[in-house]
């Protein structure tokens, strides 16, 4: 995906409060700061700022602070929750976005703090409770993360 989503006519916007309505995900834990376009049954570009205040580089790693690969899933996974929750018009209605399975991970370059994390997710395949999605973070255009997932829509637990 490429910057064209944040400046396709119909694409939209979010900004902290529509990302706190589409997710469950709360700090330290909530991964997308800001949503550049997304256009529904297609497509987002999200965005993470990260800083070195996050708390996971207190511990990765001391001296050479590096954000762990599975945050940048964690992080393209919310993006695709914001996705699918707006696609499918589910904001509000209690359903989470759970991960069914992580394929074809790769990791091509460290995250460090005081980048912008770029995390382009698009739909692969879209059912009513099952979605495949295929993610890429960049910073700076260079490719750190890429991955295809699977997610299932579901109740919250009681």
């Amino acid at each position: 995906m490429t910057d064209a989503v944040s400046d396709t006519p119909d694409a939209r916007s979010m900004d902290i409060a529509g990302i706190l309505a589409a997710l469950p995900h709360r700090y330290p834990l909530l991964l997308v700061d800001r949503v550049a376009g997304l256009l529904p049954d297609e497509r987002i570009r999200a965005i993470k700022a990260v800083s070195f205040n996050e708390s996971f580089f207190q511990g990765h790693f001391p001296g050479r602070p590096i954000m762990p690969g599975v945050l940048q899933i964690e992080a393209l996974a919310q993006a695709a929750g914001i996705l699918a929750v707006e696609t499918l018009g589910l904001a509000g209605s209690g359903k989470l976005v759970y991960f069914m399975a992580i394929e074809d991970a790769k990791f091509r370059a460290p995250v460090e703090p005081g980048c912008l994390l770029m995390l382009d997710v698009s739909f692969v395949q879209k059912r009513a409770r099952v979605c495949k999605f295929r993610g890429v973070a960049t910073v700076d255009g260079k490719v750190t993360c890429e991955v295809n997932f699977t997610a299932m829509i579901a109740d919250a637990p009681a």
